[in-house]
């Protein structure tokens, strides 16, 4: 589009001076009309700070003229979710004022309905810190006992998103924000592109059921590939994907279009053919095997971090992996638990709205685990599913995070408006395609600084909540911070609503909690399968 407009430009300047010379001169007063549009589109196709504008030379000013005239009450009090977006107008406030360092108040008090069932908020103490006097960038190791080279990780990081899915405009925008702001950039499991090598951000290199960047011809797990791929230094943590929210329990796809020669290339796949990996791996099958493949990518990597990540679904499974844990002495150096709300990715309608635990239950239920297992002293845990603000990294880890992962954010952050085309390659802003028209119109040195403001804004946001409720470091947050509005007459703290359990109690028969023994009968270490297929659980 702006390459045509640039061509439809010069062709009706031509034509003006030809008329105006072989014509008449009255013509020039055409420019009169067309002059104002011809440079207001040219000052859109060479300014570098909106990508759509870039791309699509005034017309993209549409959407910025719709967005004024949109009533303001609207914006701020919508709904989430009930315009068939991902977010709620407030979210995405908060992403774009962020990333663009602009004022990110709001005026006129509360926009939220306190009274709705659903409602959450933290309590504020009458002794608040002073927040000048804490650190503005809270990190925790990540690494077991047994870790040679242990990693310093940010509270805030971008999740996991594909060179394939993501254009590489906006992979190299990540990257170089992530270099900014010192925090960890995910690459999805479309495996390590040089756009992630571009500036030198830390990476955490996923490893997904395609094994892209270390997969054999045949599409097995290479041993060489991975341990030439992981000893690069930039590559801080590896982490093993089971499943996500987007689609857990279903492989990944990248749609034919996007599957250029340079994508096929990394990914060791043939070009513009559509890539549906395997919903499960073919280097394990059972819990005993995930951990010692687990033991063999920390020792190919020379002793990196390295963990897995899903989604919960059969809680027997995952007190399977616990129990498979205890039996071989292997453990993870983190776990990455995904809701089912999550997921940037393309997906089939139904696993996207109707599979997977959402991410409070699902957090909450595998930090209990880890503690009734008495291993969560020896493994980070790290939460995603639509992380946006500091209140959500606070809740996150409330339920029992060490750190969080944003993804939709972070593209919010790089430009996405949300145009719901990411499946199609023709995305406006070229963060989601790979129609190298588009990308052209996503400035990286533009972006990179955004998806850094964007980054420090909401970690000291965080920081400040932490403060007001007289809190001074991330550990010492819990679940009896939180409250949730259960109807309009009643509240429960997340301590009532998602209760924790004893130290070690899972570690026998005897101390186990009642509502957690016939999941616990039904996790076997040597099998993904459950030992029986339960009818009744008891609750308390």
């Amino acid at each position: 589009m702006r390459t045509g407009f640039l061509i439809l430009a010069f062709l009706i300047i031509a034509a003006i001076a030809a008329l105006s010379f072989f014509v008449s001169t009255n013509f020039l007063w055409a420019l009169v009309i067309l002059g104002p549009l011809l440079l207001l589109g040219l000052i859109d196709a060479f300014q570098n700070k909106s990508a759509i504008k870039r791309n699509f030379p005034i017309l993209g000013r549409s959407r910025f003229i719709a967005e004024w005239l949109r009533p303001k009450l609207y914006q701020y009090f919508v709904e989430p979710d009930t315009d068939g977006r991902p977010f709620s107008r407030i979210k995405r406030n908060i992403v774009y004022q962020r990333a663009k360092a602009i004022n990110d108040t709001t005026p006129f008090g509360t926009q939220l309905n306190v009274y709705d069932e659903g409602y959450e908020w933290m309590n504020h103490s009458i002794n608040p810190i002073n927040p000048h006097d804490m650190d503005h960038h809270p990190r925790a190791t990540v690494g077991g006992p047994s870790c040679r080279q242990p990693y310093s990780c940010s509270i805030f990081n971008v999740s996991a998103m594909s060179f394939g899915s993501l254009s590489k405009n906006a992979v190299m925008a990540l990257n170089g924000g992530a270099a900014i702001g010192n925090f960890a950039h995910n690459t999805g499991e479309g495996g390590i592109s040089p756009y992630h090598d571009e500036y030198n951000g830390d990476l955490i290199y996923q490893i997904g059921t395609g094994y892209f960047g270390c997969r054999t011809s045949d599409g097995n797990f290479s041993p060489e590939l991975y341990a030439e791929r992981t000893k690069a230094d930039n590559v801080k943590m590896i982490e093993i994907k089971l499943s996500q929210g987007a689609k857990p329990g279903h492989g990944g796809i990248l749609p034919a279009k996007k599957a250029t020669p340079e994508i096929a290339k990394i990914r060791n796949i043939e070009p513009y053919k559509a890539v549906l990996s395997p919903p499960y791996h073919k280097a394990f099958s059972t819990p005993v095997e995930l951990l010692k493949f687990i033991k063999q990518c920390q020792d190919l990597s020379g002793g990196k971090p390295v963990g897995f990540k899903l989604c919960v679904g059969h809680k027997s499974e995952f007190l399977a992996i616990c129990k498979a844990m205890i039996e071989t002495g292997i453990k993870p150096d983190f776990i990455s638990v995904d809701g089912g709300e999550g997921g940037t990715g393309a997906a089939p309608l139904e696993f996207s709205n109707s599979v997977g635990t959402p991410f409070r239950e699902g957090i909450s239920f595998v930090y209990n685990a880890l503690v009734g297992f008495d291993i969560k002293k020896d493994i980070t845990l790290i939460a995603s599913g639509k992380i946006v603000s500091g209140f959500d990294i606070y809740k996150a880890i409330a339920l029992g995070a060490d750190l969080t992962y944003s993804a939709r954010a972070m593209m919010m952050a790089v430009g996405c408006i949300q145009a719901l085309e990411c499946n199609h390659n023709t995305c406006p802003t070229g963060v989601a395609t790979q129609d190298p028209k588009l990308v052209r119109g996503l400035d990286v040195n533009d972006k990179k600084v955004r998806v850094a403001n964007y980054h420090k804004e909401t970690v000291s946001a965080f920081v400040e909540l932490m403060a007001a409720s007289g809190i001074d470091h991330p550990d010492k947050i819990n679940r009896s911070h939180v409250y949730q509005r259960v109807d309009q007459h009643l509240s429960r703290n997340y301590h009532k609503l998602y209760p924790y359990i004893p130290e070690g109690s899972l570690l026998s028969a005897d101390s186990c909690p009642r509502n957690w023994r016939e999941y616990m009968s039904a996790a076997d270490p040597t099998s993904f399968t459950p030992k029986f297929q339960s009818v009744y659980i008891e609750e308390d």
